[in-house]
């Protein structure tokens, strides 16, 4: 069994006059007692989000921690909490899809990843009605009850460690470069496995006492051992299609071959799925010859025949047409051979895997107790019937739920094309390095952005100033931080080309997990920054919408 910008207007946030200073910042009477390592004057009580005169606004040196001009890697891995009174005011995205906004994260673990239906339920529950302030130099509409822009929580400068996958298990080896994990749950059906073997082996072979368990336990890891021969045929057929094969992991019933991405064309699926049974029915009838020359009595002639028998087992199992079973995938690749839509294959051999799984928890008892599977019906009572019973309903339960997943699935690749970086993208303003925030902010004001670039005197971008960190800065700090203090050094991977979309997208921003990407055109023009955050709500937003 194989896995196989907008148009939104934000403001600077305050009622005084965006122009610059033509002087220093005016006097104004303060009775607090100076502080001794002020080295220089500092705006007013109520600063404004102006630029400061470069000759009459000097920069102080230690009059705010490092925590509010230079935002350190363990902040951001802080709990998030509210910010003092601009904390809630953001400007709204630039989404031509309409997605609903929540609050942006800046963890940059799995930003990239590809967002899942449960993502919507974190979504609903996490946002949050906000309302609009007036603090200086604050990206914000006028009245926009949706939190996009800001957070309370700061981002490291640059990108936290990613937090180690979930590997599935103890790692085998990498065949053909592919991870094999052994999930914890085989070695509860290898422990099953063994007992109910070596249960039949004080019948056949009672001589051995209890040896018979050693037997057993060989017979477990050798039938488990045929099982990752199926699914490396799987993975060998998909990397033949050039189709990434993620992970192969042995479990509780079989093993999974985890292919990243579809099959192009239903030939292709149809081979991809009915090599692994092929496989099956090959080892089977290798068992089978190697029988001939042993004496049936022996307990090499009792494993051969064990093997050849669950061989046989696997291959019949798999050929059912149901998903997510070998044969449901083959079902579907008719079906879309002959609709034209891989869509209807999926839909058709989803629901026969549904009824095959209703088959199989009545069907199963019933044919172990009517005697049709080989034992006699007297022999089937007490605890057999109730392990029947029970086999019956895990595989029912697997059945079923493969199936759902398989729905799930297609319908997340159908929408996938509808996620394009050009549509995606927020309109940005480029800015020099040592330009004050207070004045970054309002020229993306004046012109309607909601990004910020660093560049150099050539206009080449070096960095994005962060959205988080924006907020991690008080109020009456702005005029005086550079941009640069604020920004992300841009790395190869966070340059994404204007018309990736799709599964081609997401796969750019998983590569190199960030908070935000530099979008350019072929040209290598700048055309604007795209949010991970944005491509998670437009995702969840295509989710909501019936196929």
């Amino acid at each position: 069994m194989d896995e196989s910008g907008g148009s939104g207007q934000p403001r600077s946030g305050t009622d005084e006059s965006a122009k610059p200073h033509a002087g220093p910042p005016a006097r104004t009477t303060d009775h607090t007692p100076p502080d001794p390592h002020d080295n220089g004057p500092r705006p007013t009580a109520a600063p404004s989000a102006e630029s400061p005169d470069t000759d009459a606004a000097p920069q102080p040196a230690t009059d705010a921690g490092p925590s509010q001009d230079t935002p350190t890697p363990e902040n951001a891995d802080s709990t998030v909490t509210s910010a003092p009174a601009d904390a809630d005011a953001d400007a709204t995205p630039r989404t031509p899809a309409g997605a609903s906004d929540r609050p942006e994260t800046a963890d940059a673990e799995h930003p990239a990843e590809a967002p899942t239906p449960d993502a919507a339920e974190h979504t609903d529950a996490t946002r949050q009605p906000g309302h609009p302030h007036t603090d200086a130099g604050q990206l914000q509409p006028p009245a926009d009850p949706h939190r996009t822009l800001a957070h309370s929580r700061t981002a490291p400068k640059t990108p936290p460690p990613q937090s180690p996958q979930p590997r599935g298990g103890l790692l085998m080896g990498r065949p053909f470069g592919v991870p094999v994990y052994v999930a914890p749950s085989w070695f509860l059906v290898a422990a099953l496995i063994t007992w109910v073997f070596g249960g039949q082996l004080e019948r056949v072979l009672p001589e051995l006492g209890a040896a018979r368990y050693l037997v057993s336990l060989f017979f477990a890891v050798a039938f488990y051992a045929s099982v990752l021969v199926h699914e490396l045929a799987h993975t060998v057929a998909a990397l033949r299609f050039k189709l990434p094969v993620r992970r192969i992991q042995l479990q509780f019933f079989g093993g999974v071959s985890e292919i990243e991405k579809e099959a192009e064309t239903p030939g292709r699926e149809f081979v991809l799925a009915f090599v692994g049974p092929l496989l099956s029915l090959v080892l089977a009838g290798v068992f089978y010859l190697a029988m001939q020359p042993v004496e049936p009595g022996t307990v090499p002639g009792v494993l051969l025949a064990g093997l050849m028998v669950s061989n046989l087992i696997v291959a019949a199992f798999n050929l059912l047409p149901g998903l997510p079973l070998d044969g449901g995938r083959m079902l579907r690749a008719v079906v879309w051979k002959i609709t034209g839509k891989p869509m209807s294959g999926t839909i058709a051999a989803a629901w026969v895997g549904r009824a095959l799984a209703v088959c199989v928890l009545i069907g199963l008892p019933l044919l172990t107790q009517s005697g049709a599977l080989g034992s006699s019906a007297e022999d089937n009572v007490g605890m057999d019937t109730v392990m029947d019973a029970l086999l019956a309903a895990i595989l029912a339960a697997i059945i079923w739920t493969g199936a759902g997943n398989s729905l799930r699935m297609a319908r997340l690749r159908e929408h996938l094309p509808e996620l394009r970086a050009r549509t995606l993208t927020r309109r940005a303003v480029p800015v020099e390095t040592d330009t004050p925030l207070s004045e970054a902010l309002r020229r993306a004001n004046d012109a309607g952005a909601r990004a910020l670039v660093v560049v150099d005197a050539e206009g080449t971008p070096l960095s994005l100033v962060r959205e988080a960190a924006i907020v991690g800065v008080p109020e009456h700090r702005r005029p005086w931080v550079a941009v640069s203090g604020l920004a992300q050094d841009l790395t190869d991977g966070m340059r994404v080309s204007a018309e990736l979309a799709g599964e081609d997208l997401l796969d750019a921003l998983r590569a190199t997990p960030a908070t935000e990407y530099l979008v350019v055109e072929e040209t290598g023009e700048i055309y604007g920054v795209l949010s991970a955050a944005d491509v998670e709500r437009a995702f969840v937003k295509a989710m909501a919408r019936p196929s």
